[in-house]
């Protein structure tokens, strides 16, 4: 061989280490040293020389991560070691009789340590090295024997074609056989998801089924396109000398370059073990993966050979499995809610099916769009999730078990409360009912109108406001403030003294400030602080219902969906009608403000700016006179505005008794404190 040919080889050998150190950090550790243009740069050059050299091309190399030709079928492939299965634990008492079973067969199990890993929902897989170079990857199959997926497996990323990767690393094994999951992250599925969506192609229904699915595809291009990462945490077979611990497996797996879960825990004893289990409890919908448990092992290797087997499951680990956030049932029906703004929500009647715990009967389907995009009918046998404390929602449907019986389902052309005709705006998923005064409206908007943020009428709750409206009393939300109390005698379960406190609640409501009443009249898009927003450049709703959409968008934080949808509000005569009869039962409430029109007039005709116009302010403990909600009313009646966490934009931190964290915040920003006193000073110094 030339020199000029030794000089190349030196250098593909050389490109081949470097580009696998960049894989390395970028997959496995994330700490990236190089750009993707110099990356590319390399894997470019190395392409050129082994193109020029096909004789010189290992299965190693970085360039044989493409995808192959379109296989006809998967061979079996025989396993090293049996690719067994865990045991199961549902509850604490669980784990307890477990760990108690074992002191019974070996009493060194009393003294053991222990390791908590995740159990991610995915694909159990099988990789081989020899000689540090990945030459075979398998499905667990039947424990076995398993399925040869060796080119799919080349496409993972996170898969180090040849350990070590890291510097430091130790010599990898004459032959390792290690097994992993094979899995996406959360974020990942949707981005593929979404990307599928908007190319007009089907959609997948969870992440575990899709990496599953990729893997076992006879074309490893498809698979290459998806965004399948990999774990390690076993060790199947071996020919050289490798840790006894688990704890010091997954170090010296990651110091190979292996990829092993950063959310393993040691815990030093069992007691330490079920207080993790605990934790995991609430860390579970914080993974970045799906997780149906996770699996406890005692550190001990070899303690844990020594336990043996009960029937096909190892004796040393065990999983506890959380509960099920994930079924199938089947969709009875479609229905739709109708919101107080008027959007219509698409709803899933269901068989009852149990999910975490609680028995589920209905579902969101979140919008009409989602229902045509996944192709959801009735009939269909569905996936539902309930992650956390949400409200259950529909995945999608579970095309493969349709009979034909399944009925197509079309969005409703009228409200299903009142029979009139809904409406889409142009470019939006919602569909409305833009009746005023349909009944399940008035409900809904009844109910905000009266709630804490808004009016904040003590004792006027849901059902209440349904016995006003069925006993025709309330035909819009200004029919309130014409209740009387003899009106209230008349309804069931109201004697003399709570008729009194009711009415004595809604009069005191006409006393609330023009932010809260703006609030209260559940104008699409314009939630308590745009209303407030609002009150600080119109000085009663007269003036807001002049402006046109021009002055509406000069108001901050208002854009043209929002401008439009407070236009079209007021410019509807039932609306109209509702602020006419308000102002005449004297619920009318006024502010200082300054005009959005062109001049900078004062919408009132006045010229003098709120004290606080401009301020941010964020309030934190309790005061010593003012409850929290009086003290934001007050700043706001003021031109303040209050938000709920401290930033650069806070202009002053209104501090009580046993504040938390955000006094913290606002020390390492330089935010300006006050305490009551201060802020009445302030407003008292800033009105002069």
């Amino acid at each position: 061989m030339d020199g000029a040919s030794e000089a190349l080889l030196q250098e593909i050998e050389q490109l081949r280490r470097e580009i696998s150190q960049h894989d390395y950090r970028y997959y496995v550790l994330d700490s990236p040293i190089v750009s993707d243009a110099e990356y590319d740069r390399l894997l470019n050059r190395l392409r050129e020389i082994e193109a020029a050299h096909p004789e010189w091309v290992t299965r190693d190399s970085p360039t044989q991560r493409v995808a192959g030709a379109v296989a006809e079928r998967f061979a079996k492939v025989p396993h090293p070691g049996p690719i067994l299965s865990l045991g199961n634990a549902f509850r604490l008492e669980d784990l307890r009789a477990w760990y108690d079973r074992l002191i019974r067969l070996d009493d060194r199990v009393r003294a053991a340590d222990f390791v908590v890993e995740p159990k991610i929902d995915g694909l159990s897989v099988v990789v081989h090295y020899e000689q540090g170079i990945f030459t075979l990857g398998a499905t667990r199959g039947n424990g076995e024997v398993g399925e040869d997926i060796t080119q799919n497996m080349r496409t993972v990323r996170l898969l180090p074609l040849r350990i070590p990767q890291s510097p430091d690393g130790p010599t990898p094994p004459k032959r390792l056989v290690v097994r992993g999951e094979a899995y996406m992250n959360v974020a990942d599925f949707d981005k593929l998801n979404q990307r599928l969506l908007e190319a007009g192609e089907r959609t997948y229904l969870n992440p575990r089924n899709t990496a599953a699915g990729s893997l076992r595809q006879l074309d490893s291009n498809l698979t290459a396109s998806r965004p399948i990462r990999l774990l390690v945490y076993q060790v199947v077979a071996v020919e050289g000398v490798i840790p006894t611990k688990q704890w010091d497996l997954l170090k010296y797996f990651k110091d190979m370059g292996l990829p092993v879960t950063e959310f393993a825990e040691y815990c030093p004893d069992f007691e330490q073990v079920l207080a993790a289990v605990e934790r995991w409890r609430e860390l579970r919908t914080q993974l970045p993966f799906e997780a149906d448990g996770i699996v406890i092992k005692i550190n001990d290797l070899r303690l844990a050979e020594d336990l043996g087997y009960a029937g096909r499951d190892p004796r040393g680990a065990i999983a506890f499995k959380f509960p099920a956030q994930e079924k199938m049932t089947r969709l009875l029906e479609i229905g739709a809610n109708i919101g107080r703004t008027g959007v219509l929500t698409p709803y899933a009647v269901l068989e009852p099916v149990e999910i975490g715990g609680v028995i589920v009967k209905q579902a969101t389907l979140h919008n009409f769009d989602f229902i045509e995009e996944k192709d959801i009918r009735q009939g269909d046998r569905v996936l539902v999730k309930r992650a956390g404390e949400v409200i259950p929602y529909v995945i999608g449907p579970v095309v493969d078990a349709r009979d034909g019986s399944e009925l197509p389902y079309q969005p409703p052309t009228t409200c299903p409360s009142c029979g009139q005709p809904v409406e889409r705006d142009e470019g939006e998923v919602a569909f409305y009912c833009v009746n005023a005064a349909c009944p399940a409206q008035l409900v809904r908007n009844l109910e905000h109108f009266v709630s804490r943020g808004a009016m904040d009428i003590v004792g006027l709750g849901i059902r209440i406001v349904i016995q006003l409206i069925e006993a025709g009393l309330i035909k819009d939300l200004a029919d309130l403030y014409a209740v009387k109390k003899e009106n209230l005698l008349e309804i069931e379960g109201f004697a003399e003294k709570r008729a009194e406190n009711l009415i004595q609640a809604i009069d005191a409501s006409r006393k609330q400030t023009l932010g809260r009443m703006i609030s209260a009249l559940g104008i699409r898009s314009v939630g308590e602080v745009l209303a407030n927003d609002l009150a600080r450049y119109f000085s009663d709703l007269d003036a807001l219902g002049r402006a046109s959409v021009e002055d509406l968008e000069r108001v901050e934080g208002v854009g043209p969906n929002t401008a439009k949808a407070i236009a079209e509000w007021f410019a509807r005569p039932a609306n109209q009608e509702v602020v006419r009869k308000l102002r005449a039962y004297g619920v009318w409430p006024t502010s200082r403000s300054r005009s959005a029109g062109e001049n900078g007039e004062h919408a009132s005709g006045e010229a003098r700016p709120l004290p606080l116009n401009g301020l941010t302010f964020v309030i934190t403990g309790t005061l010593p006179t003012l409850s929290r909600e009086a003290t934001k009313a007050l700043i706001e009646e003021n031109g303040g505005k209050v938000t709920d966490s401290v930033s650069k934009k806070t202009s002053f931190l209104v501090l009580g008794e046993n504040a938390g964290s955000k006094l913290d915040k606002a020390r390492q920003l330089g935010v300006l404190v006050l305490d009551e006193a201060g802020l009445l000073q302030l407003i008292q110094e800033k009105g002069e």
